[in-house]
């Protein structure tokens, strides 16, 4: 008489695994495939602007001289490096970014919670917050700079702070740049933090709850843990766009009283003293500081997205 075979525990264990690793090496091939002609079309309209801006910052070059182009090989980069307002446009820059990704975080994941959670008035709910992300930021960086002048605003007459000139500080002048950056960019990250919430299992704060877990264990324990994918997607945005902020200092401050940031000290070398050279050796270093913080994200903080989605 023939005997039953009877699959081992292990076997089933490794051939669910395998079944589940032939996936995910599926849906990449297939993100791939279809990332791809965006990436290649994005190499086509970027590459030549970077390699002209790696070549001009080899040279010492004005437009004002266009003949006195001189080789200097790393010496534009030597002299950005080795300048303190260098460094301390780097600390602006660092300020204003940590300081808007960590508040836009805390209240998007706050709306997000409205959001998801609202049973009437849904649309509506979520048009009205989306509203400042759709304003371009140069007329929000003029909303703003209105409000909190020291004649024509009205900032300092409803808190009775009287001839207060808030862009004639530098704190003072980052603390406005910062709050507009806040009130516009946080829908944005809002929405991010929705789609995560989405994607958490219902059944699993249910089982919480019947388990006598409180709203705060709820949230640290099963919420978060499971949106750790739409989390890193929203701060590494928000990281790269705030790194990079050029409008809103442009026109509230001109990056006086130093609250000059690095894109803006790019723009007054190249455009303002029309150091050519020196001007694209400092956007270079702001793209390879890009480059840098989405490799730290990405492999530093790096989320399983196949056990994000569900699979084990």
């Amino acid at each position: 008489m023939a005997e039953a075979s009877v699959p081992l525990a292990g076997q089933g264990k490794k051939k669910k695994k395998a079944e589940s690793t032939d996936r995910a090496r599926a849906e990449r091939r297939l993100g791939l495939m279809l990332s791809a002609p965006a990436v290649i079309v994005m190499l086509l309209v970027t590459a030549y602007p970077l390699l002209n801006a790696l070549y001009l910052s080899m040279f010492s070059y004005r437009i004002t001289a266009p003949d006195d182009r001189r080789f200097v090989g790393l010496g534009n980069y030597v002299t950005a490096l080795t300048d303190s307002l260098f460094w301390q446009d780097v600390w602006t820059t660092f300020i204003i970014t940590v300081v808007t990704v960590v508040v836009e975080v805390v209240i998007g994941f706050a709306l997000a919670m409205v959001m998801h959670k609202a049973v009437f008035a849904r649309r509506t709910m979520r048009t009205s917050i989306l509203l400042p992300y759709g304003i371009v930021t140069v007329i929000s960086a003029f909303a703003w700079r209105y409000a909190f002048e020291t004649q024509s605003g009205f900032v300092n007459s409803w808190f009775g702070l009287g001839d207060f000139a808030w862009f004639s500080d530098r704190w003072a002048g980052l603390f406005v740049i910062i709050l507009s950056e806040i009130w516009k960019t946080t829908p944005f990250v809002s929405l991010l933090l929705l789609a995560g919430l989405a994607q958490v299992p219902r059944d699993l704060g249910e089982a919480a709850t019947v388990d006598g877990a409180t709203a705060w264990q709820r949230l640290w324990k099963v919420t978060l843990p499971n949106m750790k994918a739409a989390i890193l997607v929203a701060v590494l945005f928000r990281t790269l766009d705030a790194w990079r902020i050029f409008d809103s200092v442009f026109i509230m401050t001109a990056g006086q009283e130093k609250t000059e940031v690095l894109s803006f000290l790019t723009y007054r070398q190249s455009i303002t003293r029309t150091e050519i050279g020196l001007g694209n050796s400092i956007g270079v270093l702001l793209f390879l500081s890009v480059v840098l913080i989405a490799a730290v994200f990405i492999k530093g903080f790096r989320v399983d997205l196949s056990q994000a989605r569900g699979d084990r």
